[in-house]
């Protein structure tokens, strides 16, 4: 069943507009400010745990738009998705209602890793979070700007310097008071839009910067560390100008995966799905982008850019002599434009159509849009608490961009946690934190305010420790009961359907595991699985699923009495059972790490040579810095729980390994246990 369907929205503003200007008020429990991906979930979770809540954003008709590229999800970002869907928040059901294109990407790899994504009808999820909003109890929706924070004098019971009590917004009007304000400026924040050796103030082309007051406030009343990140978004092509038979067919999952946990299907037809289309930059490519560098202001600027989606100009410069790819992706059902994911780049215009055509499925391609680049303000992390409001101002969120990350995924996953912990705190209730045990959310905002970042934050699996745990399957079971029993996030409904999944799931492993038999029994019911003839011994139907070529399926149809009341989780029990070992021995080696934090590491190991899986990024940071001890290697910036697993693993063996080789240890022990009691005894 698809919930939540969206009603016509052909009266969406003229209703907004109405409903704003007749019901805000001078005062409310929280204030959000942006109506991108963070703001959004952060008005609607704060409104979800109770609050009165007003946000604000600059024009109503862009709240919810795809600013930059039309898909969700992705290996890594699809975790965070699936969790902010569990919390009860938004972007999972509108993608799920404007997907055209579903996918879930490292199918070759373990369900732990697997990438849920989908391409998007801009429109259509646009529509889908506009009329979410609209229709959200406790939330009231203000077109406007804001000028700057009203700042006052702490409450001396609360830690802080400062303490945010509302907003001013630029047009002069009455200021407007609140307990607890999330600012969710995006790339808004005192924004520059970049094209060739142009420039011009803005954080999204056609879209006016955030006023100058509000970056002020955060400097100069505030004292906040501030930092200068860019990005940017590739042309939008004319699709009839584009030979799609030049490029690599790529087609949809025939049968669509939803994001949300509340949906069996997506609103598109499998059959109604668009195809992408994979194509290769060309040595013409790199020509052009050589030949151009002194027109491109952009580039040469010191403000760091993202190195997991970085310009074509800056992957030229990286990795010169390559191919790299070019997806074409569809924008929507019945849009007339393509994205060409990988093609961003802020050369002037007349040079991007040069280099696009370059290619040969787009030799006579038409740009609608040229590219541009955005560099803009960010708040250092550092200063944030686990709940991702500032230390040192009382009552005062930040989420999204605004706090050094790239992506609408983690910009979802912090606006739905500052919206909670802002309304919370309104509401005199503690701020609540989410561990990196138990969240891909908790992993991104630990990363956050305990390392800080460098350049444009992105998630990727690797950085979480419990991998096996964390899996996309179960983020439901991980959070949606937390959410509503203790953070107070997540509907009835959504809760009770999560209790439901549970209890059945937990009869279904205590099924599986009560069905023994020995395995000459196995063989007989299923001689197609390729059990060893030499093997005798007796398995349990959890044992039988860690098989590859043993589904669930396959045990309930030899055993419906007791299985087939489960078919609905014939997926996740299959994943459970394999995993299950997995995640025992992960949780000791965690376990371990964090009893050998002060592990010293040999100062003469060869890194750039160690043989175990760490990447060359990895590798490189450990030659550079040498730390002296493990917890000291999980401090820097750019290794991931995953490196420090086989780090300490490798010194562990290497050190018992010594110690076997050393015939004399235990008599050298005896005499030093020895000379230790005797100096004990003079």
């Amino acid at each position: 069943m698809l919930r939540n369907k969206p009603p016509a929205l052909l009266s969406f503003l003229s209703l907004v507009s109405r409903h704003a200007s007749h019901h805000v008020r001078q005062q409310y429990d929280v204030i959000v400010v942006g109506g991108g991906h963070a703001g959004t979930e952060a008005a609607a979770a704060a409104a979800r745990v109770g609050a009165e809540t007003l946000l604000i954003s600059q024009k109503i008709q862009t709240i919810g738009a795809l600013s930059c590229n039309p898909s969700m999800g992705g290996v890594g970002k699809g975790h965070l998705v699936k969790e902010v869907d569990a919390l009860d928040g938004l972007c999972g059901r509108a993608g799920d209602w404007a997907g055209i294109h579903f996918s879930i990407l490292n199918r070759r790899k373990g369900p732990a890793v697997w990438g849920p994504r989908a391409q998007l009808d801009r429109q259509r999820y646009r529509d889908f979070i506009q009329s979410e909003l609209l229709s959200t109890p406790r939330l009231t929706v203000l077109e406007g700007s804001v000028e700057e924070l009203l700042v006052s004098e702490p409450n001396p019971e609360e830690p802080g310097h400062h303490r945010v009590t509302g907003i001013h917004l630029a047009n002069g009007s009455h200021p407007i008071s609140a307990s607890s304000v999330v600012l969710t400026t995006g790339t808004f924040l005192s924004g520059s839009l970049f094209m060739g050796q142009s420039t011009s103030p803005g954080g999204r082309i056609g879209d006016a910067p955030s006023s100058a007051g509000l970056s002020q406030t955060l400097r100069e009343k505030l004292g906040l560390r501030i930092g200068r990140l860019r990005t940017g978004t590739p042309p939008r092509i004319v699709k009839d100008s584009v030979d799609l038979s030049l490029a690599n067919l790529h087609p949809p999952d025939s049968h669509p995966t939803p994001f949300s946990f509340l949906n069996t299907h997506t609103h598109c037809k499998p059959e109604d799905q668009l195809p992408c289309h994979l194509t290769y930059t060309t040595p013409g490519v790199e020509r052009v982008v050589r030949e151009s560098l002194h027109l491109n202001c952009h580039i040469q600027e010191d403000a760091k850019g993202p190195r997991y989606c970085p310009s074509i100009e800056s992957r030229v410069l990286r990795f010169p002599g390559r191919q790299h790819q070019v997806w074409l992706e569809p924008e929507g059902v019945t849009s007339d434009l393509l994205y060409p994911q990988g093609l961003s780049m802020t050369m002037p215009p007349d040079v991007q159509l040069r280099l696009i055509r370059e290619i040969p499925a787009m030799h006579r391609a038409e740009i609608h849009t040229p590219g541009y680049g955005v560099q803009y303000d960010f708040v250092c992390p550092t200063q944030l608490s686990p709940a991702l409001q500032v230390k040192s101002t009382q009552g005062l969120f930040l989420a999204g961009q605004i706090n050094g990350t790239t992506g609408y995924e983690e910009a979802a996953a912090q606006g739905l946690w500052a919206g909670v912990n802002a309304a919370r705190w309104a509401l005199s209730k503690p701020t609540v934190a989410l561990s990196r045990t138990e969240s891909y959310i908790g992993v991104l905002i630990d990363d956050l305010v305990s390392r800080g970042v460098t350049e444009p934050y992105r998630m990727f699996t690797s950085r979480a420790e419990f991998r096996t745990l964390l899996r996309p399957d179960n983020a439901d079971l991980r959070l949606t009961l937390k959410g509503f029993e203790e953070v107070g996030c997540v509907s009835n409904l959504r809760y009770q359907e999560a209790v439901r999944v549970r209890d059945s799931l937990q009869d279904a492993l205590a099924a599986l595991q009560a069905l023994a038999l020995s395995t000459n029994s196995w063989r007989k019911k299923l001689p197609d699985m390729g059990m060893s003839e030499t093997r005798n011994t007796l398995l349990t139907g959890m044992d039988m699923l860690r098989y590859n070529d043993v589904s669930f399926e396959m045990l309930a149809s030899e055993f419906p009495e007791y299985l087939s009341p489960y078919m609905e989780f014939s997926q996740r029990l299959k994943i459970e059972a394999v995993y299950r070992p997995h995640c025992d021995l992960q949780k000791k080696e965690i376990e371990r790490i964090q009893k050998e934090e002060n592990m010293p590491l040999p100062q003469d190991i060869n890194y750039l040579s160690l043989p175990v899986s760490l990447s060359q990024e990895v590798r490189e940071i450990l030659d550079r810095v040498r730390p002296t001890t493990l917890g000291a290697a999980t401090r820097l910036q750019g290794i991931t729980p995953a490196a420090v697993i086989h780090l300490f693993n490798y010194v562990r063996h290497t050190e018992r390994r010594t110690h076997r080789n050393k015939p004399d240890l235990k008599e050298e022990r005896k005499a030093t246990l020895s000379a230790r009691n005797a100096s004990l005894l003079q």
